[in-house]
């Protein structure tokens, strides 16, 4: 009876991989009902744990595993085959069990309807003029900033979450309206997995079982809020990356001085990749010494990561990313550009709604 409900459980994890789900059904029923008020009571929870929780579900895990491992090479008294088949069909539902708790907990949220079709987008404003005239705007916006958010010294973590509170709530109430259940703030925490961080490059993760924010102890206090702040845009349900990176800069550049100044790097990081050189080199220039001088920081420490776990690891959670239907894979990251491009801005960084039928859309404004 157990094999057969092991079976079971494998076909449905099975099923919910690959079934389609409409995208408005999720967006309705988990993203905008259910979800919210499970991730304000399991972020709750977990933000009264000092220590990264998720660093105990692997402990957990890799000891079941380990078992099921030895009763495949040692079956016990049943025959060889028997055993290890048992002890297959035992292994495959504990990942069947794992991805399917993934789902509910978070994952669901990978299949929700598209920011970009909520707002006011137009891919058509994407253009490498746009990107131009917003590299140049960020410029200088980060040599206005720079002598402002350096000012009061450094912010610890627990300063930077205390800081970016408040525009978080705006920022959700901005995309989801005003009556939306807004995400609980995860509190930034240390993991086991922190060695690793380091060493791949990885700023930070979102734990989607217990809904806690891990963060790479080496982020520079400059880059500790856009960190952040893209953490909690999975927290508030943006599973995809580049909406979490969309969400994180809008409330970077809502909140302080310390948090913009953090947005403007932080995008300026992406687009002065994704110009040609010539460009690149020109507004480079017109950077003043303080946030040319960060930049190269944030250059100088990811030089020091390990060059083939960093390919590695970016190999793997792209991956994992088309696994969960993002089809560009980790290219998602740079998606957020088209994102912030194509969307019309209101004044003071705030995202304009996608128009009514039959309403006018304006200009983008960046």
């Amino acid at each position: 009876m157990l094999f057969i409900l092991r079976l079971a459980l494998v076909a449905v994890a099975l099923a919910a991989a690959w079934l389609p789900i409409p995208a408005s059904l999720v967006e309705r029923l988990y993203s905008g009902g259910l979800y919210p008020a499970w991730q304000r009571t399991v972020t709750a929870a977990s933000n009264r744990v000092p220590f990264a929780l998720l660093d105990l579900l692997i402990a957990l895990a890799a000891i079941r595993v380990l078992v099921l491992l030895v009763r495949l090479v040692r079956p016990g008294r049943r025959p060889w085959a028997l055993g290890a088949l048992g002890s297959l069909v035992r292994l495959a539902a504990f990942a069947a069990a794992l991805y399917l708790v993934f789902l509910a907990s978070w994952g669901l949220n990978y299949r929700r309807v598209p920011l970009e079709a909520k707002l006011d987008h137009e891919a058509a404003r994407v253009t490498r003029e746009a990107g131009a005239a917003l590299a140049r705007r960020l410029v200088s916006g980060a040599n206005r900033l720079h002598a402002e958010a350096r000012r009061g010294g450094e912010r610890s973590w627990e300063g930077v979450a205390a800081d970016l509170a408040p525009s978080f709530a705006a920022v959700q109430q901005q995309l989801r309206g005003r009556d939306a259940t807004l995400a609980r703030p995860g509190r930034p925490k240390w993991s086991a997995l922190t060695y690793y961080f380091e060493r791949a490059g990885v700023d930070g993760m979102t734990d989607p079982f217990l809904l806690e924010v891990l963060v790479n102890r080496q982020l520079l206090p400059f880059e500790r809020p856009a960190v952040l702040a893209h953490e909690w845009a999975h927290l508030a349900g943006f599973a995809d990356e580049s909406e979490a990176n969309f969400v994180g800069w809008l409330v970077c550049l809502q909140g302080s001085r310390h948090a913009q100044y953090s947005a403007h790097l932080a995008i300026l990081w992406d687009l002065l990749g994704a110009l040609p050189a010539s460009e690149r080199e020109s507004l480079s220039r017109g950077l003043a010494p303080g946030p040319r001088a960060d930049l190269e920081a944030v250059a100088a420490r990811v030089a020091r990561t390990n060059p083939a776990l960093r390919q590695a690891s970016w190999r793997v959670y792209d991956r994992y990313l088309k696994a969960n239907r993002v089809e560009a894979g980790v290219a998602s990251y740079g998606a957020a550009l088209h994102l912030l491009l194509g969307t019309r801005m209101e004044p003071g960084w705030k995202p304009a709604p996608r128009p009514r039928a039959g309403g006018r859309a304006g200009d983008a404004t960046t």
